[in-house]
């Protein structure tokens, strides 16, 4: 047990890493600098760490509500994604308020420093024994403690968010205005995320209702996203002034 805690840590924190390192060598790209970076990421990291738990932990209460202990033990498992995500976007919004540095930019190099992160970090899921899916015959099915083979959904959302990086990384050089990589980035991850949450054993629950959480927020993010990223850029074509590209960024 203890082997897996560690290695669920520092596989979080290797993904981590590796999106700073990134988002460090694009920053130029995205009309920032590190140190701007820096100064974010001090805020946005443990802000983005609660938001994942709190979010997880909400969505069962009727569990945590009779362990209280349990909900600080983070190092066993039980970050939401999504709950990172919309803690960490209101965090750099209020943080480019704050400091007079163009939000959308950040929006934009976060998105994709989170597809490395989700990357690397779904394979936290793997060494803790979590995030898989139901029976299948599929020759890539994975056992369990030596049970039937199962969907590695961890596997299936880490290969869809590598797509997902590959094309946003070399779309993001020909962008065609601010927040265009954040909203590309919603509508992939929500998509892929809809589908392979279908697939999910252990997925959390809309009160008592039948309703996937995280299958909804997909759903909603992915319909959101991409019918406002078809609008900026079919139908009105030419954005509005606060999202379009300054001249050294076209």
């Amino acid at each position: 047990m203890q082997f897996s805690i560690k290695w669920y840590g520092l596989i979080i924190a290797i993904g981590f890493s590796l999106a700073v390192l990134y988002a460090f060598k694009r920053a130029p790209q995205f009309g920032t600098t590190t140190d701007e970076l820096i100064d974010g990421l001090l805020i946005t990291l443990p802000i983005s760490i609660v938001g994942a738990r709190a979010y997880y932990v909400l969505n069962s209460w009727s569990y945590y509500s009779e362990r209280p202990g349990e909900i600080i033990r983070i190092w066993e498992g039980g970050l939401a994604i999504y709950g990172a995500v919309i803690a960490a976007f209101i965090t750099v919004y209020i943080y480019g308020r704050v400091k007079k540095i163009d939000f959308f930019n950040l929006f934009d190099l976060a998105s994709l420093g989170f597809l490395i992160g989700q990357i690397v970090g779904r394979w936290a899921n793997f060494v803790n024994a979590e995030a898989f899916g139901g029976p299948t015959d599929a020759p890539w099915g994975m056992s369990i403690n030596g049970g039937a083979p199962v969907h590695p959904t961890f596997l299936y959302e880490s290969l869809w968010n590598v797509i997902g990086f590959a094309f946003l990384h070399f779309y993001s050089k020909r962008r065609h205005f601010k927040g265009e990589i954040a909203l590309l980035y919603f509508a992939w991850y929500g998509l892929g995320r809809f589908f392979i949450e279908g697939l999910r054993t252990d997925s959390l629950y809309l009160g008592g209702t039948g309703i996937r959480v995280s299958q909804l927020f997909a759903i909603l993010s992915y319909v959101a996203a991409l019918g406002l990223w078809v609008y900026l850029r079919f139908v009105r074509k030419t954005p509005p002034a606060m999202l379009a590209l300054d001249k050294d960024e076209e």
